[in-house]
Formats: structure tokens, sequence, C-alpha cells
């Protein structure tokens, strides 16, 4: 069985119950559905900007219960490596993607987003795109 990162659009897809993203992302055991802390960073920013933002908020915290959430500390090393790369060639992605998708990497995961185009520059970056395939 494929063991998965979540990329923060996809779970914003799956927060507002958008597109069926809910309904597959559950069809993946447990033990293998992961999100990293960058997403939940950037989940809690847009619920602190939401009007509803205490139901929001439950919301994201629910997240810890549905996924584990992984740390950005043991793929420091592959994001300096792949952001240097990057820059080298002239293809700079943001930092928060680049620590989302070097997480992914470092740790061997497939990581489901809606910005192929974005993270394909990435080196051994495994993606799926579950938006196209609905």
């Amino acid at each position: 069985m494929s063991v998965y990162l979540f990329d923060t659009d996809t779970c914003v897809f799956r927060l507002r119950r958008m597109f069926g993203i809910d309904r597959r992302i559950n069809q993946v055991r447990r033990r293998n559905r992961f999100v990293s802390e960058i997403t939940i960073a950037e989940l809690r920013f847009g619920a602190e900007r939401c009007s509803q933002r205490r139901e929001q908020m439950l919301l994201v915290d629910a997240m810890y219960d549905e996924f584990t959430v992984l740390p950005i500390t043991p793929a420091i090393h592959t994001f300096a490596a792949e952001k240097a790369r990057l820059w080298n060639v002239g293809q700079k992605i943001a930092d928060f993607d680049l620590l989302i998708g070097a997480t992914a990497v470092y740790h061997g995961l497939i990581l489901v987003t809606n910005n192929t185009r974005h993270f394909e520059r990435m080196q051994s970056l495994q993606l799926e795109n579950w938006m196209q395939e609905l």
C-alpha cells in the first residue's frame, strides 16, 4: 500500500469537503496518511483569517487524529540541497512548498497535491494529483 504526504491544497479541499477528496483520503489507512507541520501552520493561518475562526481551528486541530504530523527538521538537509540546486538552474520554489516536498522526499512518501506543475521541478519527488483523477 502506498504512503502519502498530503499538501496544504489537498487538506483545504478536504476541510471544505470539495471534490470528494475526503472520501479518497479515508480510503488510505490512517498509518499511511501524513501531513507536514508546515501544512498545519498554513491551515492555522487560514483559520485565523476566517470569519468562523473557532470552527475552523477545531477542524484543523482534528487533523491530528486523522494524520501523522511530520516535523521538518529531519528534512532540512534535503531542503537545503534541493533549494541550492533549483537556484542554480533558475527554478525557485517557495520555501514552505520546498519544505513540504523535501519532507516527502526524505521520508519516501508520495506527495498528493493539485500543484504538480510547481512541485515537478524537485528531484526524487513522487507526485500524485487526485484532482486530475476526479
